[in-house]
C-alpha cells in the first residue's frame, strides 16, 4: 500500500494522531525511536529530522554523531492499542549529513545486499519468517517470573493453553495493522507460541519481524504476561527459533522452481542452498547472536546443530517444504528470534548469492536422523556442526570474506566488539551450576 506525504499528513489529522515514532534498529536488533509531536511530521517527511547517533549501540563516535532519519512512507502505521493521543510510526533509514546511507544501519545493509541480488537478475528475495516466543507470568510488581502461564503442548487448545486469549489478541492486533496471519498455534514447550505471517519481500519481512516483536510484548503486558524472544529461557524444553523460508524471484517468477527436477528444485535453488551451507558456520554469529542462542542449538530439542539439508527430515539445518510452483522455497532453521532480522537476512542472502555466482554444487541430502549418527559417521558424510558457542561463531565469521563483505567494515567491527564484551562477561562470571557442582565437592 503506497502512501504519499499528503496521504500521511491527511490521515494523521483525520485520525487525531498526536505523536509520531520515527523507528530504526540498532546493530543488536533493538528497536529505537525518536518520538516527535505531530507538528514536526512535515519536517520528518522531508527527511530533515536529525538525531544523535553516538547514543545508539554500535553506531558512531561522539565527533561524528549527527545523523538523519529518512522515513519509508510505506511503513506508516497507527498503533491500534492507543485510542487517545494516538501514536503512529514510520520506519526510517539512517543517513549521514552528506546524504549517503549510514554504513552501520542494519536496514541499509540488507538493502545493499539486495542490490547485489538485483544485479544478478533477481528482483526480490521473498521471506516467510516463523518467530517463536514464550509467555511467562509477571509478579505483583510487574516483573517477569519464570512461571509459565500454561502447561500446553504442540497445537494444544484451551483450557490447557491459557495463553490462547493473549495470542488471539496479538493476532487480531496484527491483522488490524495489515499483517496476513497464516497460522497461530501453541508450540512444543509449555508457554511457547508461534505466529506465522505471509511471506513478503525481504525488507518488508524484516520490518514485520520488528513490528511483530513490539506487538507481542505490548499485548502480553496487557494480560500481565511477559513475552520473551530469548532463544532458550528454560533448560530441558525446546528453545525458540525463527525459521526463515526464502526464495528468489526474477521477472519470470520463482527462480527456485523447476518442474523437471525430481524434487522440483532448480539449479539456482541448489546453488543458493550450497552457498548457505558453505557459509553457515560463518553467519551463525549473526543468525544466533547471543550466548544463550547456543543453548538452543543442541541435540534432542528439534533445533538444528548440523550443517546439512533434506526434503524429508527435520534434523538438518535446511529443510525443503513440500509446496511447489510459486511456493518452492528453502527453510533455514537455525536462526533464532534474538537475531537482528535485517542482518540475518542480509548474511543468508549473501551466502546464497555466493553459491549462485560460483555455481556451487550441493552435497547429497541427509535423509536419516543426524542426531543418532556418531561423530565419525557425520564426518564421513561430510556434515559439519554449527558453532557450539558465540565465541566459536565470531571466530568463524572473522575468517569468511563473503560474510565480512555482506556486513561491511563498520558494522562488523562494532558488532564483534559488542559481542566479544558479552562473551567475556559470560566467560568470567561464576554461574549457579558451578556452585551446585563444585562448592561441596572440592
Amino acid at each position: 500500500m503506497g502512501y504519499t506525504k499528503q496521504d500521511i499528513l491527511r490521515i494523521s489529522k483525520e485520525e487525531n494522531v498526536r505523536f509520531i515514532r520515527l523507528q530504526f534498529t540498532d546493530l543488536l536488533g533493538t528497536i529505537k525511536n525518536v518520538e516527535i509531536p505531530v507538528s514536526q511530521l512535515e519536517k520528518a517527511l522531508d527527511n530533515k529530522m536529525m538525531f544523535d547517533g553516538s547514543s545508539i549501540e554500535g553506531y558512531v563516535r561522539i565527533e561524528e554523531s549527527d545523523m538523519y532519519l529518512y522515513p519509508d512512507l510505506d511503513t506508516w502505521l497507527i498503533y491500534p492499542w492507543v485510542q487517545e493521543d494516538r501514536i503512529a510510526r514510520l520506519i526510517c533509514d539512517v543517513y549521514m549529513p552528506d546524504g549517503t546511507p549510514f554504513a552501520g544501519d542494519p536496514r541499509g545493509i540488507l538493502k545493499r545486499n539486495l542490490k547485489l541480488a538485483e544485479e544478478l537478475g533477481f528482483e526480490s528475495m521473498m521471506v516467510g519468517p516463523e518467530p517463536e516466543f514464550f509467555l511467562f507470568k509477571n509478579d505483583e510488581k510487574g516483573n517477569p517470573t519464570l512461571e509459565l502461564n500454561d502447561q500446553g503442548g504442540y497445537f494444544d487448545l484451551a483450557p490447557t493453553d491459557l495463553g490462547e486469549n493473549c495470542r488471539r489478541e496479538i493476532v487480531l492486533t496484527l491483522e488490524e495493522m495489515g499483517f496476513e496471519i497464516e497460522a497461530s498455534h501453541h508450540e512444543v514447550a509449555p508457554g511457547q507460541h508461534e505466529i506465522d505471517f505471509k511471506y513478503a519481500d525481504a525488507i518488508k519481512a524484516a520490518d514485520q519481524i520488528q513490528t511483530f516483536k513490539l506487538v507481542v510484548k505490548t499485548i502480553a503486558r496487557k494480560h500481565n504476561l511477559h513475552a520473551t524472544f530469548m532463544p532458550k529461557p528454560l533448560f530441558g524444553v525446546n528453545g525458540s527459533g525463527m525459521h526463515c523460508h526464502q526464495s528468489l524471484f526474477t521477472s519470470e517468477g520463482n527462480s527456485f522452481y523447476d518442474e523437471s527436477d525430481k524434487l522440483g528444485l532448480s539449479e539456482t535453488a541448489r546453488n543458493y542452498m550450497a552457498g548457505v551451507l558453505k557459509h553457515a558456520r560463518a553467519f551463525a554469529a549473526i543468525t544466533n547472536p547471543t550466548v544463550n542462542s547456543y543453548k538452543r542449538l543442541v541435540p534432542g530439542y528439534e533445533a538444528p546443530c548440523y550443517v546439512a539439508w533434506s526434503a524429508s527430515n527435520r534434523s538438518p539445518m535446511i529443510r525443503i517444504p513440500a509446496s511447489r510452483g510459486l511456493s518452492t522455497r528453502i527453510e533455514v532453521r537455525n536462526p533464532d528470534p534474538a537475531a537482528n532480522p535485517y542482518l540475518a537476512l542480509a548474511v543468508m542472502l549473501r551466502a546464497g548469492l555466493d553459491g549462485i555466482q560460483n555455481k556451487m554444487s550441493i552435497p547429497d541430502p541427509t535423509d536419516r536422523n543426524i542426531y543418532v549418527m556418531t561423530e565419525e559417521e557425520r564426518l564421513q558424510a561430510g556434515i559439519p556442526s554449527l558453532p557450539t558457542s558465540l565465541k566459536e561463531g565470531l571466530d568463524e565469521m572473522l575468517v569468511d570474506d563473503i560474510i565480512i563483505d555482506a556486513l561491511g567494515e563498520h558494522a562488523l567491527a562494532h558488532f564483534v566488539e559488542l559481542k566479544e564484551i558479552e562473551w567475556d562477561m559470560y566467560r568470567t562470571q561464576v554461574h549457579q551450576w558451578e556452585r551446585d557442582q563444585y562448592l561441596t565437592l572440592y
